[in-house]
C-alpha cells in the first residue's frame, strides 16, 4: 500500500480518537471510550507502517498536523467552537506546513 495513503489513514483516525476524547467526556463512557481506544490503535499501527517508508520526522509533522486540522475544525462543526479569522488563518497555516512537507520529502 502506498505510504502516503497509510499515512493519511493514519491522520484521519488521529481525529477520530481526539474527537472522540471528547465524546467519552474522559474516557468515562464505555462505547465512546472503546471507540476513542480502536481508533487509537489502529492510528499507530498505521503511522507506525508508514514511517517503514517515510522519514520519520515528515511522517509525524503530517500525522500530527492532520489530527491538529480536524481536530480543530470538527471542534467548530461539533462543539461550537469559535471560528475567528484569525483561528482559521492559523489552522491554514498548520495545512500550508503539511502540504510544504509533502514536497519537500
Amino acid at each position: 500500500m502506498n505510504p502516503w495513503f497509510t499515512l493519511v489513514v493514519a491522520g484521519l483516525f488521529e481525529v477520530g480518537w481526539a474527537i472522540g476524547l471528547e465524546y467519552s467526556q474522559g474516557l468515562s463512557k464505555l462505547l465512546p471510550s472503546l471507540l476513542t481506544v480502536v481508533s487509537l490503535v489502529v492510528s499507530m499501527v498505521l503511522l507506525a507502517q508508514a514511517v517503514q517508508s517515510l522519514p520519520i520526522g515528515t511522517a509525524y509533522a503530517v500525522w500530527t498536523g492532520i489530527g491538529a486540522v480536524g481536530a480543530a475544525t470538527l471542534g467548530v462543526v461539533l462543539f461550537d467552537e469559535p471560528s475567528s479569522a484569525a483561528r482559521v488563518g492559523f489552522i491554514s497555516l498548520i495545512v500550508v506546513g503539511v502540504v510544504g512537507l509533502n514536497f519537500t520529502q
